[in-house]
């Protein structure tokens, strides 16, 4: 049986809009360059990021 590799899904939430403050965007927290290289990350790369999403809402609220 051949092993599949699950892929990370997008925090996309279609509230693209970046904060000009925090350079995040308000919808899913992501820098510019983490969405526009999204596709191209490693899951692992994914989930680092999404590991740093998690602190970056917790510092915003």
């Amino acid at each position: 049986m051949g092993r599949m590799t699950e892929q990370v899904a997008s925090p996309c939430v279609n509230i693209c809009q970046l904060n000009p403050e925090t350079g995040y965007c308000i919808g899913c927290m992501r820098t510019i360059d983490e969405i526009a290289d999204w596709l191209e990350m490693t899951n692992e790369e994914k989930r680092q990021v999404l590991n740093q999403l998690e602190e970056r809402r917790k510092a915003a609220a």
